[in-house]
C-alpha cells in the first residue's frame, strides 16, 4: 500500500491479490486459511478496537501463515472464537499469537497509508474538510496503534512509513523510460521487511534472507497487478497510473509479473519450513492465479469442465446451457444435483420450505431466523464473500450450506501435485516448482 498503487484492496479492505476460492483450497487449506482469517480479524479487535476490524484484508493474513509455516502449530496457537455474523453466526477455530498481532500491526499501518493517500487525492467525501479531517485523525491513530503493536515484536515499523513517504516522491519524478521497478520498490521494501520479521518471531533467523527475497517479489506483484487492473479506469479519471506514466506495455508488466512469481518459487525453496503446504498453495499457486486474473487469461477447471462435470444445467437432467449467462461460479450455484426448479431451469429455487433458501425441504434444526434478522445476516454474508467461498449457514434457514462457487472438481487432468507435493489438485501449472 505505499503509494497509490501498492497494495490497494480494490476499495475494500477485506480484499487482496491472493484470493483463493476454496474449490481449489480443499477441506485441510480451506480450514486453516480461514483460522488465520479470522485470527487476524480478531487480533485487530482485540488490540485496536472493533473499528479496527475494517482494516482485514486476504494479502495482510499471509504474515501470520508465514510465521505459523515455519514454526509449527504451538501449543494455543489455536482457540475456539464465538459466533460471528461474518461466518454466519458459528464458532470457529481461529489463530492467535505473535502471527496474528504482527499480521494486525502491517495492515494497521499500510492501511493508515492508503487513508492519507485518499485524502492527498481528494476522492469522493475524503474532498469534504470535516470528513478528511476524520479520515486523518483515523489514519494517525492506526500508525500509532500498529507501531506500539509492531514494537511489542521485535518488529519497527517505520520502514513502512519510511517507504510510504518516499512513494510519493518517486512518482512525481517518474515519468516515460523511467523503470517501472523504481516505482514499485518502496512497496517492495515494505513487504520484504515484514515477511524477513516472520522468520525472527517463528526461532528461525536463517529464513530471514529467503523470505526478504519472497517478499521483495511479492510487493512488486502486489503493485503492478494492481496497477493493471487499474489502468482502464484511470485513464477515465484522469489518475496517475505507474504503467501509464512509465509507458511500460501490459507484455512487459506480465514478464515482470512472471519472473516474480519464479522469484518467490525459488525463495521459498530456502526457506525451512515445519509444514509448507498452505503458505505453498498461497504464495505459489493462487498468486499464478492472481496474475493470470488480472490479465485476463485466468482458468479455472470448475468453470472450463463445467458441461463434462455437473452439466451447464444447474439443476440437471437439462441441457448442457449455464441459465446464468456469464456466471463467474460456472454452472451450479446452488447445491450439485439439485432437483429441478419449479420455475423452469431458468429461474433459481424459491426461498423457503423445500426451495434453495429452506434447506431442500428438510426439517430445520434450529428453529428459522425471523425475516429482519435473516436479512442483516444474509447482508454480512454477500458482503464478506461467504457466501461464495466457504461453507455458511443459512440467512433464514440456518441449515449449513455449500459455498455457492463449489464446483465438484477443479482438476483438469495436471499432474501438478505430483511434483509439488500438495495434498491435492491444485489446478494451475507449477513449472516443476
Amino acid at each position: 500500500m505505499p503509494g497509490k498503487h501498492a497494495y490497494d484492496t480494490r476499495g475494500n479492505s477485506l480484499f487482496g491479490i491472493v484470493r483463493p476460492c476454496t474449490h481449489r483450497l480443499g477441506e485441510r487449506f480451506k480450514a486453516e486459511w480461514m483460522a488465520h482469517l479470522c485470527g487476524l480479524c480478531l487480533a485487530l479487535r482485540g488490540d485496536h478496537g472493533q473499528f479496527a476490524r475494517i482494516v482485514t484484508n486476504y494479502d495482510g493474513l499471509l504474515v501470520s501463515v508465514l510465521t505459523e509455516a515455519q514454526s509449527g502449530p504451538a501449543p494455543g496457537a489455536r482457540r475456539t472464537a464465538g459466533p460471528c455474523p461474518l461466518r454466519g453466526m458459528r464458532t470457529a477455530s481461529v489463530a492467535q499469537g505473535e502471527g496474528a498481532r504482527l499480521a494486525a500491526a502491517v495492515s494497521l499501518v499500510l492501511a493508515s497509508a492508503k487513508v492519507r493517500d485518499h485524502v492527498a487525492d481528494r476522492d469522493g467525501l475524503l474532498a469534504r474538510a470535516p470528513i478528511a479531517a476524520a479520515a486523518r485523525k483515523v489514519a494517525r491513530g492506526w500508525d500509532r496503534a500498529g507501531a506500539r503493536t509492531g514494537a511489542s515484536l521485535g518488529f519497527d515499523t517505520a520502514v513502512l512509513v519510511d517507504a510510504v513517504d518516499r512513494q510519493a516522491g518517486i512518482e512525481t519524478l517518474a515519468g516515460p523510460g523511467t523503470p517501472v521497478l523504481v516505482v514499485t520498490e518502496p512497496t517492495e521494501t515494505a513487504t520484504a521487511a515484514a515477511f524477513a520479521h516472520t522468520a525472527q518471531l517463528a526461532g528461525r533467523p536463517g529464513n530471514a534472507p529467503a523470505l526478504a527475497e519472497a517478499g521483495r517479489y511479492f510487493g512488486r506483484l502486489a503493485h503492478l497487478l494492481d496497477a493493471v487492473e487499474d489502468q482502464g479506469a484511470d485513464a477515465v479519471a484522469g489518475a496517475w497510473n505507474p504503467l501509464t506514466a512509465t509507458g511500460t506495455s501490459l507484455t512487459e508488466a506480465r514478464r515482470l509479473c512472471d519472473d516474480a512469481l519464479h522469484g518467490i518459487r525459488l525463495a521459498l525453496r530456502e526457506v525451512e519450513f515445519t509444514d509448507a503446504g498452505l503458505a505453498h498453495r498461497l504464495l505459489v499457486h493462487e498468486l499464478r492465479t492472481s496474475v493470470d486474473r488480472s490479465f485476463g487469461t485466468s482458468s479455472c477447471g470448475h468453470t472450463a469442465t463445467a458441461s463434462a462435470g455437473q452439466g451447464g444445467n444447474p439443476y440437471a437432467g437439462g441441457p448442457a446451457v449455464d441459465p446464468y449467462g456469464a456466471n463467474p461460479y460456472g454452472g451450479n450455484p446452488y447445491a450439485p444435483n439439485a432437483p429441478q426448479a419449479p420455475g423452469g431451469p431458468g429461474m433459481p429455487p424459491p426461498m423457503g420450505p423445500g426451495g434453495g433458501g429452506g434447506g431442500g425441504g428438510l426439517p430445520p434444526q434450529r428453529p428459522r431466523r425471523g425475516l429482519l434478522a435473516g436479512c442483516a445476516v444474509a447482508i454480512g454474508l454477500f458482503c464478506t464473500c461467504q457466501m461464495c467461498c466457504t461453507e455458511y449457514e443459512g440467512p433464514w434457514s440456518r441449515e449449513r450450506r455449500e459455498p455457492l462457487c463449489d464446483g465438484e472438481d477443479c482438476c483438469d487432468g495436471c499432474d501438478c501435485c505430483s511434483n509439488c507435493g500438495c495434498d491435492d489438485c491444485c489446478c494451475c501449472p507449477c513449472d516443476g516448482c
